[in-house]
């Protein structure tokens, strides 16, 4: 038995498992990979997460190849996904109707089920491969409900290449870390795929619901305004910002248990260890750069630029110049209340512990003030083009400012993640403050 594998000591079949798939890598290599993974999308209880990480860990001992073993689990999964599909297919709903009872799968389920799957099955192929049990079962229900097989293979085998790809890399980039931080890894990436699933389904539903999502929030903030479709091409930027709203909110509470049980020791760890291992140590001059994201040498452009697109197109300007200075204003003040109320101990920069990270001022401020300001010129230009490049830029420029001060442990990862929850309930809450002040303005223009 190699002792380089240990066992875990949370059950015996877990530790059994880990022991022989280190054994059958090391003596059939990417055999075994094809083999278990394709079993595995057939629904057979087969540990393909663990799998593929011990196998990115042989990628890091240089016994296997990164490329060839990324090749073999998808050529692995596509197989597997693809027999599960034709199998359902070919067993189709006469199955169901003759022994759909016995797992209480009925005509009418049947129905309703074909009918969903339809409208959301294939984009939700692709993330249901991180949520055990479900990527099990979902190349048979595909078949099952008639989707079109190319519709089908289009996101199925983009999911697989994506899935074993993350798993085989985290896999070399952890090394022997993995051991210690493969459970907690593989928790927050089934976090990250529900909370993806959940929405999608939400957008699903603002687009399909719209107008009576905002009637209602403008009938609930703004005492019964109802003309919806004179909100015109914002009317789409409010939906993303009250989805916005509605997630960040529920994450920030998310999160503040998070912190009232301490539970962000090992997530900072992982993330920390992460980020150093992925851009490595001789990275410093460059992300010292983007610690520059969080100062004024990036916002004053943007703030100069948002006004100016204000004063040219803004048919409120007033309100949206007041909103502005409010919104970046009643920021720093609120950022300054929370961290004075959470008053956490972050990480020890040159021999000092630095105090109140939490939530990150940066992050806080980097995503308030882009958040806001990108909205309001996104607001007064219906290029699309231009709002792609806007939110994307804005988002990387966010991210890199988190990873730069992790990178540089100024900051715990909990405090970045933080800055970025709490700033985006303050900058969506005052997108959808700013729309109803502007709407009831615009009411009592018309009554007058």
């Amino acid at each position: 038995m190699n002792s380089r594998y240990p066992v875990h000591n949370n059950g015996r079949s877990k530790g059994v498992y880990v022991i022989d798939i280190a054994a059958w890598l090391e003596q059939y290599g990417y055999g075994i990979i094809f083999l278990s993974l394709c079993l595995e999308m057939l629904a057979l209880p087969l540990p393909g997460e663990i799998m593929m990480s011990y196998a990115g860990m042989l990628v890091f001992e240089k016994k296997l190849s990164w490329l060839l073993s990324i090749l073999t689990a998808s050529a692995g999964v596509t197989t597997g996904i693809t027999l599960s599909y034709w199998i359902g297919y070919w067993l189709g709903k006469p199955f169901i109707t003759k022994y759909g009872h016995r797992f209480h799968m009925g005509e009418e389920q049947m129905e309703r089920l074909t009918i969903w799957f339809e409208k959301y099955g294939d984009k939700l192929l692709f993330i249901a491969y991180f949520i055990p049990g479900v990527r099990h079962i979902t190349g048979y229900f595909c078949g099952v409900t008639r989707m079109p097989f190319r519709r089908y293979a289009i996101y199925a085998y983009s999911g697989a290449v994506f899935w074993v790809s993350l798993f085989i890399s985290l896999g070399k980039v952890l090394g022997p870390k993995w051991e210690a931080y493969h459970s907690t890894v593989n928790r927050y990436l089934i976090i990250f795929a529900i909370t993806s699933g959940l929405l999608f389904l939400l957008y699903n539903l603002l687009k399909k619901y719209k107008y009576r999502i905002i009637s209602f929030l403008l009938d609930l903030v703004g005492g019964g305004v109802r003309h919806v479709r004179s909100l015109g091409k914002a009317k789409y930027l409010v939906l993303v910002a009250f989805a916005a709203f509605v997630l960040s909110l529920s994450l920030m509470f998310g999160m503040i248990q998070d912190y009232v049980a301490q539970e962000f020791g090992k997530f900072d760890e992982v993330t920390y260890y992460l980020i150093l291992m992925i851009i490595g140590s001789g990275r410093h001059e460059l992300m010292a750069n983007f610690l520059q994201i969080g100062s004024i040498y990036l916002y004053a452009p943007v703030i100069a630029l948002t006004l100016i697109v204000i004063r040219f197109k803004g048919d409120n300007k007033l309100l949206e110049i007041v909103f502005v200075c409010w919104t970046i204003a009643g920021g720093v003040v609120l950022n300054e209340g929370l961290r004075m109320v959470f008053h956490r101990t972050g990480p020890v920069s040159s021999g000092i512990p630095i105090t109140s990270t939490f939530p990150s001022e940066d992050t806080f401020a980097a995503v308030t003030v882009l958040g806001f300001c990108v909205f309001l010129i996104l607001r007064h230009y219906s290029q699309e083009i231009v709002h792609v490049v806007l939110i994307a830029a804005a988002a990387l420029l966010c991210l890199l400012l988190g990873i730069s001060l992790i990178y540089f442990n100024l900051q715990y990862p909990s405090d970045v993640a933080a800055g970025y929850v709490f700033g985006g309930v303050w900058a969506s809450l005052n997108v959808l403050m700013l729309e109803v002040r502007r709407k009831l303005r615009r009411s009592r223009v018309s009554i007058a």
